[in-house]
């Protein structure tokens, strides 16, 4: 790493197995399994923007790793800029920035990752939509070309409601529906063949973690219907044709508020993927400890996941200042669920929170440099 966050300048080895990066807070562990995410996710798990990751007064950072699986190997770069667009290299040849995450796939798991439980429906969505861009590349470009017709049918909208709408705006907005519902079907329904895929990797995975089963189920809360219906009982995954005829009637029945409020109200930015345990939403009713259980299973969930026929091996695996927030039991069965993948980094600020099993490496990080690699 070259000028990210507070490195200066870093060059590290990471071999296979359980890496403990150890220190202090704010001394740089998250810093850099931060910049090893961002290869694989395109963001920061802590900011929205990039800004925060260029060490101050620096026009930009760099992060370059070598990826090896098997005999292979890749050479994958990124250049966060201030000023500009950022750039990626595989193999010193420029690559479109969206393409990146196909060289090299990771699942980082944080505190923050609560949300996943306990937060928005954006959070769940975006869970969801990274992990269908991992596994289908070509997801990233449907899930790009709604938003830009979100974006633009929300323009629209916003001006006939402060204008006096003419048939030509209207018939405008006919054509926006049309394309609206042709990514949006897709999304749904790849959402829906994800939802159903990982959820056994879920179940079995919180299992592990909690010690216990309690009922896991994921389902589908869909705005296009106002019953909020869930998708595994009302819609088939490959019933495309039917998801894009139910979408279109959700649109012209919703017309009207849409014109008064000048905003998209249907659509997969507006679904959600409900949690539940024995059959209560885990919203509101989770405690603490199954709340950490399932924000676990869920990442964990989508390792297994990435790993199965994967070209690229098994995702690295980070958690990050992860053990700190769990009991000694959830420490122990945590270990043992992630035992099993090629390369897992943990961070920690103190050596006694992390199983032993977890400490065959521990690199001591303070104020961004390495001060100690004890084997």
């Amino acid at each position: 790493m070259t000028d990210f966050r507070n490195y200066a300048g870093l060059e590290l080895d990471l071999e296979p197995g359980a890496t403990l990066l150890l220190g202090s807070n704010g001394q740089g562990k998250t810093n850099l399994v931060e910049a090893l995410s961002f290869l694989s996710t395109l963001g920061s798990h802590r900011v929205s923007s990039d800004q925060p990751l260029i060490r101050y007064g620096q026009p930009a950072a760099i992060i370059r790793a070598q990826l090896a699986h098997g005999e292979r190997t890749v050479l994958a770069e990124v250049e966060i800029n201030r000023e500009g667009s950022n750039r990626a290299q595989i193999n010193r040849s420029p690559i479109k920035m969206r393409d990146l995450p196909r060289s090299f796939a990771s699942v980082l798991f944080a505190p923050e990752d609560l949300a996943l439980v306990r937060g928005e429906p954006a959070v769940r969505r975006s869970f969801l939509d990274h992990l269908l861009g991992l596994r289908n590349p070509r997801m990233l470009a449907v899930l790009a070309d709604y938003d830009r017709v979100l974006r633009q049918r929300n323009s629209l909208l916003k001006t006939a409601r402060t204008s006096r709408t003419s048939s030509d705006q209207l018939g405008t907005l006919d054509i926006w529906d049309a394309r609206l519902i042709e990514f949006g079907a897709q999304i749904i329904i790849a959402r829906a063949e994800l939802v159903q895929e990982i959820l056994p990797f879920v179940a079995r995975a919180y299992g592990t973690v909690a010690g216990a089963q309690h009922g896991v189920c994921l389902n589908a809360a869909l705005s296009i219907y106002a019953t909020r219906e869930a998708i595994d009982d009302g819609v088939e995954p490959s019933a495309t044709g039917r998801v894009a005829a139910d979408f279109a009637a959700a649109v012209r029945m919703n017309r009207r508020a849409e014109l008064e409020r000048g905003l998209t109200l249907v659509g997969p930015h507006r679904d959600d993927l409900v949690v539940t345990l024995n059959e209560l939403p885990a919203r509101g009713y989770a405690s603490q400890g199954e709340s950490w259980s399932l924000a676990l299973a869920l990442k964990l969930a989508s390792a297994e996941l990435l790993r199965v026929n994967s070209p690229l091996g098994d995702p690295v695996l980070i958690l990050d200042d992860v053990f700190a927030e769990l009991d000694n039991g959830r420490r122990g069965r945590l270990s043992t669920a992630i035992a099993g993948f090629e390369q897992v980094l943990i961070t920690a600020a103190v050596i006694a929170d992390v199983p032993e099993s977890l400490r065959e490496r521990v690199i001591r990080i303070r104020n961004g440099e390495i001060v100690g690699d004890d084997e």
